[in-house]
């Protein structure tokens, strides 16, 4: 899969995007990040979108395994300071029992998380997810749903015993009920299970329109936009 400017690499390696972004950069970020960024070897995200996934699935292996990688946290977090290149953005639950850097054995810096309940597509989500990839050059925007998910449950309430909700849940909720209604016409399979998996294929589909920033850069091919569930019991991520 090409990303933006394949065509016109530095003799380094990497793609001249990195460049590009890096005046627009410097009023996004602290004083000296983005010259520093500049003076990087290839960042850790220049790589394909498939390989970021491929990064992202050896380390749920590792999670699942009970063989995940020893961390010194305090040895870099100096360097961190200057500019950080995560290989994927993650929107993601906001489930307690669901975290993305350690279900990915991944380390600080690795990935940029936006969570809210029911993984849904909001404005201000989606802003940060565009700054991720805009600014950050992440290769890879991923949904991560999880099983058993409470706001997907109060969205099968909602349709099917018109559960009323109280504050601003409806809002949030009516995000996750044409999930629940596609599942409800599934053949098998539990609706809270259906309704999980597609809630995820929902807003990965809505990522896909995003315009302006997703949905060009993914038509581009610079990033891939995937969808995923993280199972609770057994903390296996599988593609959805």
């Amino acid at each position: 899969m090409k990303r933006r400017d394949d065509t016109e690499d530095s003799p380094l390696g990497f793609s001249r995007r990195v460049f590009l972004k890096t005046g627009a950069l410097a009023a996004l970020l602290p004083l000296g990040g983005a010259a520093s960024w500049a003076a990087d070897s290839p960042p850790q995200n220049a790589l394909e979108p498939a390989a970021a996934l491929d990064r992202l699935r050896a380390g749920n292996a590792r999670y699942v395994a009970g063989q995940m990688n020893a961390r010194d946290f305090s040895s870099s977090r100096a360097a961190r300071t200057k500019s950080q290149h995560p290989i994927a953005s993650i929107l993601s639950c906001a489930d307690s029992r669901v975290a993305p850097e350690l279900a990915f054995d991944q380390g600080p810096g690795d990935l940029f998380v936006a969570r809210v309940a029911g993984n849904v597509v909001t404005p201000g989500l989606l802003a940060s997810l565009e700054y991720s990839v805009e600014f950050l050059g992440v290769p890879l925007v991923m949904v991560l749903g999880h099983t058993g998910c409470g706001a997907v449950d109060a969205a099968v309430k909602v349709v099917q015993d018109q559960m009323v909700l109280p504050g601003h849940l409806p809002e949030l909720i009516a995000q996750i009920e044409p999930a629940v209604e596609r599942a409800a016409k599934l053949p098998s399979g539990s609706l809270l299970a259906n309704s999980c998996e597609e809630n995820v294929r929902g807003q990965v589909a809505a990522l896909k329109k995003a315009s302006p920033i997703i949905a060009e850069s993914y038509a581009k091919g610079q990033i891939d936009i995937v969808g995923a569930l993280y199972d609770l019991p057994t903390g296996q991520v599988k593609s959805v």
